[in-house]
């Protein structure tokens, strides 16, 4: 598939890199260009056009009164992930905006750290680069340490010209 945008060919350039060093590009990058995630500590595990893995130590500033990671700061890489997906797909003449954020908590989560695999599919991707406005459920899962998925989150984004 064609790189649409600049944001893939800096992902590309950076997922050309050996793997050790690749994390660590990937997630400096997207602190600087969305500094909210940087204060968090997320790490971009994988990021391609069809899958992003970020994860999220489990660091006193992110936690919650039970010791664990706390709820918003594991919506914040479902979302993360879900966007940066969108955004690595999407051209550059339309702007993404997230939808829908819903998380139904459904277990308590253990105290490890924190990871979301984001997915699209080849029919996501040819839709997101090829309608001028449009939306797409970007399926996500949250595990936590033990391997268990504590909440069940569903996000949708959407996206429309840049310049309307």
């Amino acid at each position: 598939m064609s790189q649409p945008n600049k944001l893939s060919r800096i992902v590309g350039a950076m997922n050309r890199l050996p793997s050790f060093a690749r994390k660590r590009a990937l997630s400096t990058f997207f602190g600087r260009m969305v500094p909210y995630t940087g204060t968090t500590g997320i790490r971009v595990e994988v990021l391609e056009p069809g899958r992003c893995i970020i994860s999220l130590p489990n660091k006193k500033r992110v936690q919650n009164h039970i010791g664990s990671v706390h709820a918003i700061a594991s919506m914040l890489i479902a979302e993360s992930a879900t966007g940066f997906l969108v955004g690595l797909n999407l051209p550059d003449s339309r702007v993404p905006v997230i939808k829908t954020v819903n998380g139904e908590f459904v277990k308590r989560a253990a105290k490890g750290e924190m990871r979301v695999v984001a997915h699209l599919t080849p029919k996501q991707i040819e839709l997101i680069r090829s309608s001028e406005k449009g939306e797409t459920t970007v399926p996500v899962e949250l595990h936590d340490s033990d391997g268990r998925e504590p909440i069940i989150i569903t996000m949708v984004w959407a996206w429309t010209p840049k310049n309307r």
